[in-house]
């Protein structure tokens, strides 16, 4: 009779351990990066230019943003998660930016928590991404609960995040991946918004891409290696010397965002592509759009703003939309479109 309420204090637990633990540890990939250290642009010195005619919007799944940004995917389930969000959301409303939350499943285990998600009285206009893990369709949830976790949000979208190596190291973690396509498929027919699909830091692969993509998913969200090690993350709540070790190994593990950026373009030239991991600043995020990102999405900047203040979530987004706008002035482009067809961005060999 107890187990329900066991598993989601389990969950909510280990959503207050994610934010100390991200906040507090050095949790960053330091062997692999991001990969975009590889490319440099072309500096234009007379860009034949009005800087104020710079027009840095655009539009995702059906969606205008004023930037192409996205507040990536972080949390929700506890009293401080919300006030994170909160936060988030309001930022992302006053300049027109998408959000995403953490994974809903605790908002699934435990209604009383859903609030804490539930930030579209703050962000009415905004792009927002409810977030599911894929695995949990092995582990009876189907499409009653992915609409719960979209009406909850009043989403736009559904991420499922896909975790494979975070939940080997996880304690007690879900690694039933077996026949997950099939199942990502059947709810990609179903539900009605549509599907991102989402690493959360190791990356996806072309030849998976395509596979999702075959499936039905609308976007992918290549989050690759660079950034946060979500194996360090849960190395730092191992409850045993297995899993400490487990983490500690595969703290570097994973495919460059960089490289899942260019080798997903080269085989889905039209899917609607974000790109995040390890992408800390505005020229990380041009880079990548650059490279052939429609948007791109900041995690760990943004949490330790929201940690902060409002204000400082605020101070961060103005920087990230003056340092992209930058990029353009100095490359003579006035629209992203103008800057992703440019060929300003060259590799270094």
């Amino acid at each position: 009779m107890n187990a329900p309420t066991n598993i989601s204090a389990q969950t909510q637990n280990r959503k207050a351990d994610h934010i100390r633990i991200c906040l507090e540890e050095d949790v960053q990939s330091h062997k692999i990066t991001n990969g975009l250290e590889r490319y440099r642009f072309t500096h234009c010195c007379l860009p034949e230019l009005n800087h104020n005619d710079i027009d840095i919007s655009t539009t995702f799944l059906g969606k205008h943003l004023d930037a192409p940004l996205l507040i990536s995917s972080m949390t929700g389930g506890t009293e401080q998660a919300a006030i994170i969000n909160q936060r988030l959301a309001q930022v992302a409303q006053h300049y027109k930016i998408a959000m995403g939350v953490g994974s809903q499943r605790v908002a699934v285990e435990k209604p009383q928590v859903a609030d804490t998600f539930a930030v579209r009285k703050y962000a009415p206009d905004v792009l927002l991404l409810a977030n599911l893990g894929a695995v949990q369709l092995n582990y009876k949830y189907g499409l009653d609960e992915c609409l719960r976790v979209v009406d909850i949000l009043e989403a736009d979208a559904l991420i499922l995040h896909i975790n494979p190596l975070q939940e080997c190291i996880q304690p007690k973690g879900d690694t039933n991946f077996r026949g997950l396509l099939d199942k990502i498929s059947i709810l990609c027919s179903k539900l009605p918004v549509p599907v991102i699909a989402k690493e959360v830091g190791n990356g996806i692969s072309a030849a998976i891409a395509e596979k999702l993509i075959a499936a039905g998913v609308a976007a992918i969200d290549v989050a690759g290696a660079g950034g946060t090690s979500w194996a360090k993350v849960e190395s730092e709540r191992a409850e045993n010397p297995l899993q400490r070790r487990l983490g500690r190994t595969f703290a570097d593990w994973g495919l460059p965002t960089a490289e899942c950026i260019t080798t997903i373009r080269a085989i889905a030239k039209d899917v609607p592509l974000i790109a995040s991991g390890g992408l800390r600043h505005g020229l990380d995020v041009a880079a990548a759009i650059a490279l052939g990102a429609d948007i791109a999405g900041l995690a760990m900047p943004f949490l330790q703003a929201a940690a902060t203040s409002e204000t400082a979530v605020a101070e961060l987004a103005e920087v990230l939309i003056a340092e992209i706008t930058t990029v353009l002035f100095c490359t003579g482009n006035t629209t992203l479109y103008q800057l992703k067809h440019s060929g300003s961005l060259q590799r270094i060999e």
